[in-house]
């Protein structure tokens, strides 16, 4: 009742604040003084009207789907508003960064988890799910360890005492780990890194299992973008985690990045293809890091676009029995890692730059209401 009154007030207060301005808009044309300013939307109202209504994370629970973001720790501790919507809107949330080697390990031995322990107070605090992101991969490598001169023995200790310090530290408390992340390059052949010089193709398997020694009951993942479709990646992918289920690997599901273009939206059908092959190997397929860049400037019909691309992902992985998670790679466009990484792109999330909510934002609001509610048998 108090919100409905305050949603009328500001009404009120917004067609106050309209007609004062039709006067004003009046004049100037009287007078001869140019075209008349755009009527701006009252963001009260929208602020009020985005709070009136269930909420993504509402929305989730509903569907028994995690619904998630990367969080970025600086933004965390210093914008209020950022840590509002976060809370609002997800059931889940990983590292952007701040789980990564070289975060965590930035000198041999040495592990400094403060940032990863505020993400997991934030988390429980709010009665949110983590994901680890990540335990493997060939950038985010500190300078120590790419410099030294490492024996296979030496880099396998190295990379077993990471593993297991870092996930027995948050046993229990994590529901799933991206274990290995970008092994497969472009080409659909194991990506040149450190891991793969140094250990040899094994380092995958390797990661894997010392991981699932450190926490048994934390679902692990391989992690990857561009194998969203059929393609000769998504083949390459789904060969390599094949032939580890065939040897008894703990692998439990393959992480779909989703880093798209709102010029080249992916096809449902394709995703759903790959989601069904994943799960006739008993895997999960989670889409782990969403976001859906613009072409700078970007236009209406873009946004619509891009909204129409969210809203397909997100119906896809409802419709598939192995997909539970649908993560974004960040929630405003004030923190995105789009516009440093893509020259000319930006605009890739769910909420600007100022945390208004999107046509994006919207259609994954939609898809959640109409979808039907799971039964239990």
């Amino acid at each position: 009742m108090l919100r409905s009154k305050l949603i009328l007030l500001a009404v009120l207060a917004c067609v106050g604040l309209w007609l004062g301005q039709g006067v004003a808009i009046a004049a100037q044309n009287l007078l001869g003084q140019g075209t008349a300013p755009q009527v701006h939307h009252c963001a009260l109202v929208r602020w009020l009207r985005l709070g009136s209504g269930p909420t993504l994370a509402e929305l989730a629970r509903g569907q028994d789907l995690y619904v998630g973001t990367a969080v970025n720790l600086k933004a965390l501790g210093r914008d209020r508003r950022y840590r509002r919507r976060l809370a609002q809107n997800f059931n889940l949330v990983t590292a952007e960064n701040d789980m990564k080697l070289e975060r965590l390990q930035p000198r041999p031995n040495q592990f400094d988890f403060s940032q990863a322990d505020r993400l997991m107070a934030f988390a429980a605090d709010h009665q949110m799910a983590v994901r680890g992101h990540t335990l493997v991969w060939h950038r985010a490598v500190p300078d120590w360890l790419v410099q030294s001169d490492w024996s296979r023995d030496e880099l396998m200790a190295v990379l077993e005492n990471h593993i297991k310090t870092v996930v027995g530290r948050y046993r229990g408390q994590i529901v799933a780990w991206d274990v290995v992340n970008e092994a497969i390059a472009d080409d659909g052949t194991l990506r040149d890194t450190i891991w793969l010089r140094g250990i040899g193709p094994d380092y995958i398997e390797m990661a894997f299992r010392w991981a699932h020694e450190a926490d048994p009951e934390a679902l692990l993942m391989y992690n990857d973008y561009g194998g969203e479709e059929m393609n000769a990646k998504s083949d390459a992918i789904y060969d390599l985690v094949q032939s580890l289920r065939a040897k008894n690997v703990p692998i439990h599901g393959v992480g779909l990045q989703m880093h798209v273009q709102a010029n080249a939206a992916p096809n449902p059908q394709e995703v759903a293809a790959n989601m069904s092959r994943l799960g006739d190997l008993g895997l999960q397929a989670q889409i782990t890091e969403m976001d859906v860049r613009i072409r700078q400037p970007s236009s209406p019909d873009d946004a619509s676009q891009q909204a129409n691309i969210y809203q397909s992902m997100l119906q896809t992985c409802l419709q598939a029995e192995n997909c539970n998670t649908f993560v974004t790679w960040g929630f405003s466009d004030r923190y995105s890692w789009v516009p440093g990484y893509f020259e000319g792109w930006g605009e890739a999330l769910i909420f600007d730059d100022d945390y208004r909510a999107k046509p994006a934002y919207h259609s994954l609001v939609e898809v959640l209401k109409s979808h039907p509610t799971p039964t239990t048998d």
